[in-house]
């Protein structure tokens, strides 16, 4: 017990050292640090790209109050501010979108950040007078796995081992799980630490991690994020852990192969969980959660009750509430959280308040929680590059909404394998007006989703579906 009351006491001294460090920062110029995060595959690359763009170049944001005011005077660039993080790569994700061979940039594997500075005219009057108001936006980008890790700071290795464990045998997960659990069986928790069986148990245990990610399957809640997104630590002996089938109160003997993994457990917490927590998370004063939605209603119920529950612990992360002078010090609390459903531009406009409304009903439980303790949460379905446009074919005397563009070479539907050069019509199917339906997995199959290309900018920026609403929801109350 005075070892976790002292843990706690260094804790709290670890966010009150980094809220002293913002302040002091704030004193200069009001920085508002706005973290993007999402699943993997969500689109966190191309939504900031796209956001930047958009404030540098002057794109179309006629929902996003003051750029449509005219009240953003100057958007620019600023030198890296953390020189410990890497500087988010804006320039050639900007190129590959833009290229004569356009392509989709690389996705987020690291932690990374952007100032964008804005110059702006403010509302009020007294505030005019005194000339332009300038805000630093920390963009911190980072892969929304790593936030499925922060629960784990209030686990016991035996806990997380038991409770992964149950989860891997229930369905769909059993089958996924057999080559893993083949091992698992042969493991002796009380046997001799052994190098080579634990090695080899975290290899077989995190394929199963990536067999639960696939596009069929499309699980969500899959921690240790950092097993399928190990960044700068991948071959340390950090990740060379696993569950074992032991009781979440067993007792564990020391110099044991359970032993040597709830070491290697303790150690990827206190080197990889914490350091980011304290570092970057903690300080964060906006967050927007980017969802692929898409592909779990296409998996059927299974994964979109898993999307569900994990939209909730991501929730339950974050240091929600309303800030005040002290708090700022003390460390920040995020008091506005947006959750985007992405790839809009993959449905009909009629589908994209039904997508809104499905993220609603999922998230309805965590939301009025997370509310409760003075936080904002919204949700919105955006295309932050909308790579089709919307048409209508006439099919056996039907008329169908449908969706163009020209989808990525090798993508294939109704049999048919697309060329990557031409334009193609593709029905994708409806959302139900009652979200409900959406969720209970009738849409199994039902969908059709392929990948288009990225399209040519619109002037300099990129055309977009509620890039506009988001900004406004985001940053719009530190303009006025």
């Amino acid at each position: 017990m005075p070892g976790m009351i002292l843990q706690t006491m260094r804790d709290m001294g670890r966010l009150a050292a980094g809220g002293l460090v913002d302040f002091a920062r704030d004193l200069a110029t009001p920085t508002l640090r706005l973290g993007v995060t999402g699943l993997s595959r969500a689109g966190k690359t191309v939504f900031i790209t796209a956001l930047v763009q958009a404030l540098l170049r002057g794109g179309r944001l006629p929902a996003f109050a003051a750029a449509s005011g005219g009240r953003i005077l100057r958007a620019y660039l600023e030198p890296q501010p953390d020189d410990s993080l890497p500087r988010f790569r804006f320039e050639e994700n900007l190129a590959a979108l833009a290229a004569e061979e356009r392509r989709w940039p690389e996705s987020t594997r690291q932690i990374s950040q952007l100032r964008l500075t804005l110059e702006f005219t403010p509302r009020g009057f007294l505030a005019r007078r005194l000339g332009r108001n300038r805000l630093h936006i920390d963009i911190v980008d980072y892969p929304g796995e790593w936030l499925l890790d922060l629960p784990l700071m209030r686990m016991t290795y035996a806990q997380w081992s038991a409770m992964t464990v149950a989860a891997s045998r229930s369905l769909p997960r059993l089958a996924l799980a057999a080559p893993w659990h083949q091992h698992l069986a042969g493991l002796d928790a009380g046997a001799a630490a052994d190098e080579a069986a634990a090695i080899r148990a975290a290899e077989l245990f995190t394929a199963y991690l990536a067999r639960c990610r696939a596009d069929d399957v499309s699980l969500s809640a899959l921690p240790p994020g950092r097993f399928l997104m190990p960044g700068d630590f991948a071959g340390s002996p950090l990740l060379a852990f696993a569950p074992l089938d032991i009781a979440a109160d067993a007792t564990i003997t020391p110099h044991s192969l359970a032993a040597l993994m709830e070491r290697r457990y303790r150690a990827y917490i206190a080197r990889i969980v914490k350091p980011f927590f304290f570092s970057q998370f903690a300080r964060l004063d906006r967050q927007i959660v980017l969802v692929d939605a898409l592909a779990p209603l296409n998996a059927g119920a299974t994964a979109v009750r898993d999307l569900g529950q994990t939209l909730a612990e991501i929730l339950a992360c974050f240091r929600q509430g309303g800030n005040t002078p002290l708090s700022r010090i003390l460390g920040r609390r995020i008091d506005r959280v947006l959750f985007a459903a992405t790839k809009a531009d993959l449905l009909h406009h009629d589908s994209h308040d039904r997508l809104e409304a499905m993220l609603d009903t999922l998230l309805a439980d965590a939301s009025g929680r997370a509310e409760r303790a003075g936080a904002t949460v919204a949700t919105l379905a955006l295309a932050a590059v909308r790579a089709t446009r919307e048409a209508k074919v006439r099919q056996k005397g039907v008329e169908l909404d449908c969706i163009a563009g020209v989808p990525e070479k090798g993508e294939m539907i109704a049999g048919t394998r697309f060329d990557g050069a031409t334009e193609a019509a593709i029905f994708p199917g409806d959302l139900p007006e009652d979200p409900r339906l959406a969720l209970d997995g009738s849409l199994e199959g039902h969908l059709k989703f392929v990948r288009f290309r990225p399209p040519p900018p619109e002037g300099e920026a990129f055309p977009h579906i509620r890039l506009d609403r988001a900004l406004d929801f985001l940053l719009g109350d530190r303009l006025s």
